[in-house]
């Protein structure tokens, strides 16, 4: 059978419809996907060592003879043994196989074969259990770098690396050369049919080095194509054209100086909605420096303008304090405010949707019941998106799609500090606005990196703070005992069973309430909101409170385990406190013992500054905490790390730049393929380009 990239994994030898249904859940339908699923790490088994020289419990090849015929013992019911004894010239080694029965008859006495695992026991009585196995000279798994996979249940790595080697020598020449030929050259990048075949099964660590590079950078180049075009598409779009106005009206309204951050921002956006194209802007800033101002300075000059503006808040408690608050801000200027939610009774949701239709509204906010049929307005000019990631692409595009033809103006806001060299590429499509000081009387939080010996102390604390009228908030890692953490371990503090501890035994006289994540939509809104109303002094919670309603009588953050989580995270989890009168105070709880892990939560206790801490996430954690589809509708990358691979992002970025400013749209045919697998990077997310 001729195989091409189009041909169907069901096709190839070993491949029935159980196989090829596990590996549709790897994303792996055709040869083409088989090629491109790139292993995630490497072992070296090409080191052979003798069974006397084999460092103990480091994995290596030992080539040996089968000195006796296997034995099989059935220890009990479903443990079974298969042992056989092999030599070479320096010792003899016992080798042992758990429920490989198998093995009794694959390995035959007087045989040489490869045994790849862990070395254990003194020289002369060698031990190796469960080890990879073949025989001499066969050279498929064992005596080469070895591709490992990501895998789900029904798909063993062998059966991988195996579809791949049978796979690559046919099709690696196939898949189209997308980098331009001068980009490839310039920046001495392997061709593709060569990476192809080395990134699977290299033919040395160089090789491997050499076809990593290339992907990375194609990949990263891809992306900064994909931006570039998204901008370039964007700006070609007629907006609406909002007159200009004195911004000093406005600013009137508020009981407070704005800040110079706020004042920036603000005449950044009103230059956007006054250009003629539409505002696609992000203004980025820590918790509590003023981004509600800017949206409210947006949807006043849509008023001004005869415009409609809706915002969409993540959840239905923080919609209702975004209501109440901008009601006041915006009424006493004559703006008529809406409410929608899901939870509104029919009468209620009919009259607010019948008053949209006729323009009796003027600032719509809502939660994603936004988004629902019958929502219509009369003159929809303005999509404001509170806390961007937690709203996908395809939502904010649906909320735009209510304002008809003529494109929206779109803000979106964010209080996860992106750092400033990978701004560039998660925003590559939007403006930002930074947004880098806080209002006069916002204090920095306290923080305290603190271990199990000062918990009583800490108890004490929390205490004190409720008796004099504050609240408490105690974060924990996971939701229920047992549940395991990101490392595997299982020893972390748990909402539901530390809940309990506290109410029960340790703060017996306060009212202990908790949250998180797998409760219904609105028992979670239930109890976020007697805890808003001061019906609560201690809430333990998941994280599920990162984005959640302002308390300002809430002045103690306690985070339990505080080494599991990000910086970035824990930056966010204590703007939750100290949005009041009351100074604000951070308790990151830690046994770790280690100074690394110390030295990293210390950070926080040293800075205030989000940007700041997120650059040293990045540098000590990588990029988790910032990128992911979920979080920042970036098209999934498969290699490339943004935080290891910074200097390839720069050179990807610049030959980007150079490509576009020669071909804007990359419609020369030389640069078709590009232009292809730009769009297909890009589908997954909602954009097109057409």
């Amino acid at each position: 059978m001729a195989l091409t990239l189009d041909t169907d994994v069901r096709e190839l030898p070993g491949v029935g419809p159980t196989r090829a249904k596990a590996l549709g859940r790897l994303g792996i339908v055709s040869v083409g996907d088989l090629l491109s699923y790139f292993p995630r790490s490497y072992e070296d088994r090409t080191k052979i060592c003798t069974i006397a020289d084999a460092p103990e419990g480091e994995s290596v090849c030992i080539a040996a003879m089968v000195a006796q015929p296997p034995r099989i013992s059935r220890i009990r019911r479903g443990l079974e043994l298969v042992r056989v004894k092999a030599v070479d010239d320096t010792a003899a080694m016992t080798v042992t196989f758990f429920n490989q029965t198998y093995m009794k008859d694959a390995l035959r006495q007087g045989e040489r074969y490869l045994f790849f695992g862990r070395a254990e026991g003194p020289p002369r009585a060698r031990q190796m259990t469960n080890p990879v196995c073949e025989r001499e000279g066969q050279g498929r798994f064992l005596g080469r770098i070895m591709p490992i996979y990501r895998l789900t249940a029904g798909v063993s790595n062998n059966l991988i690396s195996a579809l791949v080697e049978r796979c690559a020598p046919a099709c690696a020449e196939q898949v189209d050369e997308v980098l331009p030929t001068q980009v490839r050259l310039a920046h001495h990048l392997a061709q593709s049919e060569f990476c192809y075949r080395n990134i699977h099964f290299p033919e040395s660590w160089e090789a491997l080095e050499m076809a990593r590079r290339r992907f990375v950078f194609e990949e990263l180049f891809q992306l900064t194509c994909g931006m570039a075009l998204l901008r370039a598409r964007r700006e070609e779009k007629a907006g609406t054209v909002f007159s200009a106005q004195d911004l000093d009206k406005f600013w009137a309204l508020l009981p407070f100086a704005p800040t110079r951050a706020q004042r920036r921002a603000a005449e950044e956006a009103a230059a956007d909605m006054a250009s003629g194209r539409p505002m696609n802007r992000l203004v980025q800033g820590d918790v509590g420096s003023g981004k509600t101002v800017v949206a409210a300075l947006c949807a006043w000059l849509a008023f001004q303008n005869g415009a409609q503006s809706a915002i969409m808040a993540p959840t239905e408690i923080l919609a209702r304090q975004h209501f109440l608050s901008l009601s006041e801000l915006l009424a006493p200027a004559g703006m008529r405010l809406g409410l929608v939610t899901g939870s509104q009774g029919a009468a209620e949701r009919r009259r607010v949707r019948e008053a949209l239709v006729r323009g009796e509204i003027d600032l719509a906010v809502g939660t994603h019941a936004l988004l629902s049929e019958g929502v219509e307005f009369r003159r929809l000019s303005l999509v404001i998106a509170d806390e961007q990631h937690r709203f996908g692409v395809e939502q904010r595009a649906a909320l735009s799609a209510k304002a008809g033809e003529r494109s929206p103006h779109v803000l979106v806001m964010s209080a996860t500090p992106i750092p400033r060299t990978l701004a560039l590429i998660v925003y590559g499509d939007l403006d930002v606005s930074v947004m880098d000081e806080l209002p006069p009387g916002r204090t920095p939080v306290e923080t305290y990196v603190v271990g199990e010996n000062k918990r009583q102390r800490m108890y004490g604390f929390v205490r004190r703070l409720v008796s004099e009228g504050r609240q408490v908030y105690v974060v924990c890692p996971a939701v229920e005992e047992g549940e395991e953490g990101p490392e595997g371990l299982s020893d972390l503090k748990a909402v539901t069973a530390y809940a309990a501890k506290l109410k029960e035994e340790v703060f017996p006289e306060l009212r202990v309430a908790f949250v998180h994540g797998k409760m219904k939509a609105k028992d979670k809104e239930a109890v976020m909101a007697a805890f808003a109303a001061g019906e609560t002094d201690v809430l333990v919670s998941t994280t599920v409170i990162e984005v959640g309603v302002d308390v300002p009588n809430a002045a103690l953050m306690i985070v339990e385990n505080a080494e599991r989580f990000g910086l970035s995270q824990l930056h966010q989890l204590r703007g939750r406190v100290g949005r009041g009168k009351h100074r604000g105070y951070c308790v990151l709880m830690s046994a770790e013992r280690g100074e690394e892990s110390r030295k990293r939560l210390r950070v926080l206790s040293e800075t205030s500054d989000g940007f700041r801490i997120a650059e040293e996430d990045l540098r000590l954690r990588g990029p988790g905490d910032f990128f992911g589809e979920r979080q920042h509708g970036l098209p999934q990358l498969h290699l490339a790390d943004l935080a290891g691979d910074m200097q390839v992002l720069k050179e990807a970025q610049k030959a980007a730049e150079e490509l576009l400013a020669s071909d804007p749209g990359l419609r020369r045919p030389e640069h078709a393929a590009l232009l292809s697998r730009v769009k297909s990077l890009f589908s997954s997310r909602g954009d097109s380009f057409n």
